[in-house]
Parts: structure tokens; sequence; C-alpha cells
């Protein structure tokens, strides 16, 4: 068989990496299902690995798409412009839930970025930084983790807090909370997420495919956050304030 040159590699490094690991992971995960779904997956893990390895995607070539930069040729730049919209897909979320909380008791805990990992199941850790930066570690597939520092561009106090990952970001990503007071006594807490996968749609797709969603992932976290406030497990200071008064009139009793 003839060796690959240049002008056969249509995949990224980003991407052939992503494909490697992606396709030894959908094999290993088909063997050990031993069913025809299994036998399904094992398949497409391996042309997956195949892809990853030799850098070459005939589905690629019909599409006449290429996305390996570093070996453009003359006449490719319509076709590149489209590989990179392909892998570039900025992912959009909007979410929200009503919380029978005060928008200031839940505006002061989001505030504190460190407490976002007891509720948000994708985040490994966040510290707060000098200033109004702070550094984020997530949980990426297979398990690996992802790493970013981010920055507040926008803020009102009880109301809402933007944030935006700084330049150079590997996962450039941005959003907004907002914290809306209902006619119920309660706080409606709305987020909108927008970021940007590695190896854009490619990665996304295969996050789903191990039941990763995004949309699903944001409403799950809000869901936990209003749990933690809603069963008592955070203590806020009107809760205290709550209790000391009651204290006090069995002081009096």
């Amino acid at each position: 068989m003839d060796n690959l040159t240049d002008t056969n590699v249509n995949v990224g490094n980003t991407e052939r990496v992503v494909s490697a690991i992606a396709g030894g992971a959908l094999v290993a995960y088909g063997l050990k299902r031993a069913d025809t779904t299994g036998i399904l997956l094992s398949v497409l893990g391996g042309g997956l690995a195949l892809r990853g390895a030799t850098g070459h995607c005939q589905v690629y070539d019909a599409m006449d798409m290429n996305t390996n930069e570093e070996h453009g040729f003359a006449g490719e730049q319509d076709s590149n412009k489209k590989s990179r919209g392909f892998l570039s897909s900025k992912i959009h979320v909007k979410k929200s839930v009503t919380i029978n909380k005060s928008p200031a008791e839940l505006y002061q805990f989001w505030r504190n970025f460190e407490n976002l990992p007891k509720f948000m199941s994708h985040l490994e850790s966040v510290s707060n930084s000098e200033g109004n930066r702070s550094h984020w570690v997530a949980k990426a597939p297979f398990g690996t983790t992802v790493e970013w520092d981010a920055e507040i561009t926008s803020e009102r106090e009880n109301e809402r807090i933007g944030w935006n990952s700084v330049e150079g970001a590997s996962v450039p990503n941005s959003g907004v909370v907002e914290f809306r007071p209902t006619s119920t006594r309660g706080t409606e807490v709305r987020v909108v997420l927008t970021y940007e996968p590695p190896a854009g749609k490619l990665g996304a797709m295969i996050a789903k495919l191990f039941g990763e969603e995004p949309s699903q992932q944001v409403y799950g976290d809000l869901c936990r956050f209003k749990s933690m406030f809603e069963s008592g497990e955070i203590i806020t200071t009107e809760g205290q304030s709550s209790a000391r008064k009651e204290d006090a009139k069995a002081a009096k009793a």
C-alpha cells in the first residue's frame, strides 16, 4: 500500500487526536457490550481510530473539505472556510429555573465561583484569582480535564453576572446568569451560555454520544442548585436570621 502523501491528509491535528481517542473508546465500549449495538459501535470506533491515525477522511473527500490547514493547497480556500465552520461551531444554551429564595441569597452564593462545582456536575474546581479573574477546571470525555481562566465582564449586584474566558482559553466560552424576582417571592435564575468545544461539532457529537448533551447538563445543574437551597442544604443569612429569632423566642419562654 502506498504511503499517504501530505495532500492525502485532510484532517487537522486536533481533530485527529479527538478521533483517535474517541475511536479507541468506542471500540473498547463496543467489545464490552458484546451485542449487535456493540459491534456497530466497534466498527464506528475503528473508522474513527483509522481516521485519526492516517489523517485521511473519505467523507471529507466527498464533501471537498480539508481541515488540515498546515498542508493546504491552491484553490482550497473555500472548502477550508467550510471546514473551519464545522470545527469551530459554537454551542448555545439557554435555561432557567424558579427557586423559592430571594435574588440576593442566590446571587451571593453564585458570585463566589468556588461554590459552582457543588452543583455543576462537569466542573472539578474553580479558584478565585486576583481582581475579577478565576481559574476553572472541567471534566472532559474519556477521563480527561480541560482548564481555562475567565473574567467577569459585567455585573449588577443581586441581578446578574456576566463572564468570558480570557484569550487563548482551551475552551472559549462566555455566559451570563440573571436573578429575576417573581411575583411569588421567588427568583427566576436564567443562564445563557455559549462555548466552543474542542474539535467543534465533532467534539460535541462525541460528547453527546457519551450522554453529555449540553442543554440537559445545564438544566440538571440548575435543578441541583434549586434543590440545594430549597432543601435547606445551603444555610443562608436569611435562614440564620430566622433561626436566631426562634432561639430568642424560646429563651424568653
